[in-house]
């Protein structure tokens, strides 16, 4: 039985299969509770939005905030078929949905490809549907890009990533890169978890190996 399970929160559904959802979305949240920032458009100008699943969303979005020139963050679901789905039917692997971090950024501080090195060295990208002891489709690693731009900086460092991890004896790289479809926003008190709950879990673990991201764009 316990197989059985596994493996259907393994197996992504298709969108016959998956729940019906709703029309109404889950409120959408406030200020951000480090930068003291809206989560919410609408943005700044100078501002550009990235999209990221590399596991549990509450220790992903605590390194994105950390970063210089990070604007705001926001966790949220993306790249399923549920319309405004929750976070218990996310998790019953019947939505499509995986967990991801909305980080909005001022690009003439922190170049795309920073966040992009980030990602790639804060997560093991080569577990498939799981991330560490963290087993389901929403636990996936995902690059959903908001433009062409971003969409060759993120094949370009996944080709690079890939040739260093092979090197260093690691597996192939699972990382679905997609364009960005709709971001749902999670519930508030998902919101910058682990700044709410210091003590917090967070089973995020990268592999030990640097992202060579200059040579993936020079």
């Amino acid at each position: 039985m316990l197989e059985f399970l596994t493996r259907r929160k393994t197996t992504m559904p298709t969108a016959e299969e998956a729940l019906p959802g709703r029309e109404t979305p889950i409120a959408t949240p406030g200020d951000h509770a480090v930068l003291h920032t809206p989560m919410a458009p609408p943005f700044p100008e100078d501002t550009e939005r990235a999209i990221l699943g590399m596991g549990c969303f509450w220790g992903a979005e605590r390194m994105f905030w950390q970063l210089p020139g990070v604007h705001t963050t926001a966790v949220g679901y993306g790249a399923g078929h549920t319309p405004n789905p929750t976070y218990e039917e996310v998790c019953s692997g019947r939505t499509g949905h995986n967990e991801v971090v909305l980080v909005v950024f001022r690009p003439a501080e922190l170049p795309y490809e920073e966040i992009l090195r980030t990602f790639w060295e804060g997560h093991d990208p080569t577990q498939g549907m799981r991330q560490g002891n963290d087993v389901g489709t929403q636990y996936r690693s995902g690059i959903y890009t908001t433009g062409e731009a971003q969409q060759q900086a993120a094949l370009k460092t996944r080709a690079s990533f890939a040739q260093a991890l092979k090197s260093a004896g690691h597996g192939e790289i699972t990382t679905e890169i997609l364009p960005a479809g709709e971001f749902h926003y999670g519930e508030d008190y998902h919101q910058q978890y682990l700044a709410k709950n210091p003590g917090g879990y967070c089973g995020l673990g990268g592999t030990g190996v640097s992202c060579p991201v200059g040579l993936a764009t020079g």
